[in-house]
């Protein structure tokens, strides 16, 4: 069952069970998988293009969580922080600090990396065998610290 397929079941149910929020969250996602797979004159979307439109609406939640904080608006902070939970349950586990760690460096061994001038090169290999399983920023910031320390 693809990712796409499976939101479309999980939508169905949200409606049957009448869980408005999850309805809404997915009727949104459904559309900008649709509006993204018309843009790619596709008519659907692979898995990992879902993933990429779901980190999309992910980043947009957070920042508008951090705009609805800095306006004290409490009761929309509450509604996005619900709609991100009910998108981040389709995203696949993340890879924790340790484990992205180990495949940074063997990447590193791997491109022969020396220094920060690297960065993209080891980045790209880094974002490509993680698939989605890590946050970017999180390699981003791994990455400059690996790269920025002398090598032993």
């Amino acid at each position: 069952m693809t990712l796409e397929e499976k939101l479309l079941n999980d939508f169905k149910e949200a409606m049957k069970s009448k869980e408005s929020a999850r309805v809404s969250t997915l009727s949104f996602l459904r559309a900008q998988i649709s509006y993204a797979a018309l843009e790619k004159k596709k008519k659907n979307l692979d898995d990992n293009e879902c993933l990429a439109v779901i980190r999309k609406l992910i980043k947009q939640h957070q920042d508008s969580i951090e705009q609805f904080k800095m306006g004290n608006r409490q009761d929309l902070v509450e509604k996005e922080l619900k709609e991100l939970e009910i998108l981040k349950a389709y995203l696949p586990q993340e890879l924790s600090s340790d484990e992205l760690r180990k495949i940074i460096e063997d990447i590193v061994k791997e491109t022969s990396a020396s220094g920060i001038k690297d960065m993209g090169r080891v980045m790209k290999e880094v974002l490509a065998k993680t698939a989605g399983a890590a946050d970017g920023k999180l390699v981003s910031e791994l990455v400059k610290e690996k790269l920025s320390k002398p090598q032993a």
